[in-house]
């Protein structure tokens, strides 16, 4: 199938007539106070810039305006362990395609222990049909290292036809499992699925078919790879990581 066609978000537009104050958070976030529409990539989009300059913030407006819970998880995961994530959702217009995701998932880093939690809690109480861990492999996420039960949630809980957000997978995931990542994620494109990440990995990135959305104190503007201030540091890194680790440790 023509991605272009099986693309099942499109863009996404700040209501900007709506906004109460571009002077409360986090709407003078520049990445947000700049925002009016972004068109996403049919196959991937990321999400990338230094700390503290919105990315969790807007990745996380878009996934609870898809009907995602704001920890993560699919659709059907409604717990809350904390009430934190910001009222940009409300603000944003999520502009769909023609066609509707058969699957979904909202991948973060620093709230999967709460996923897995809620997935024991869920296994625990009587229900017919399979557990919900068969889905993600049948070993218990606690019961792995967080690298592991990453990459069992993405290898086996993301079965394609599907919309999947991912907030800094690269935390839990070394460079080799990086790449596996990125193989995985073409696989599942030409399943017909669609990415958005947030990332500060140049590795994952690099996939090939995609766009390149770059948070700073400008805004937020598309550029390529090579552009990121991620890689331009890792390549002066190893380049000169001598010249580089001098100027760092001068005393």
């Amino acid at each position: 199938m023509d991605h272009l066609h099986s693309q099942y978000v499109r863009g996404i537009k700040l209501k900007r007539d709506k906004v109460p104050s571009f002077n409360d958070y986090p709407f003078n976030l520049p990445s947000i106070h700049s925002l009016t529409e972004l068109s996403l990539h049919p196959n991937v989009t990321f999400i990338v810039g230094e700390n503290g300059v919105g990315k969790s913030t807007f990745l996380e407006a878009i996934a609870v305006s898809l009907g995602f819970n704001p920890e993560g998880g699919s659709l059907n995961f409604n717990f809350t362990t904390y009430d934190s994530h910001s009222v940009l959702e409300h603000y944003l217009k999520v502009i769909k395609g023609v066609l509707r995701p058969k699957d979904g998932f909202f991948l973060r880093a620093e709230s999967f222990y709460n996923v897995a939690s809620n997935i024991e809690k869920m296994d625990s109480e009587p229900a017919p049909g399979p557990r919900v861990i068969d889905s993600f492999g049948g070993v218990s996420l606690h019961e792995q290292s967080h690298g592991e039960a990453f990459f069992s949630t993405f290898t086996n809980r993301f079965r394609g036809n599907g919309i999947y957000i991912l907030d800094e997978p690269e935390a839990a995931l070394s460079p080799i499992r990086q790449l596996s990542m990125i193989a995985r994620i073409h696989d599942l494109v030409n399943e017909n699925s669609q990415f958005i990440i947030a990332t500060h990995s140049p590795i994952i990135m690099s996939y090939p078919s995609s766009k390149i959305f770059e948070l700073s104190e400008d805004g937020i503007n598309e550029t390529a790879l090579e552009e990121t201030n991620h890689y331009k540091i890792m390549k002066q890194f190893f380049d000169d990581k001598n010249r580089l680790l001098h100027h760092l440790l001068l005393d």
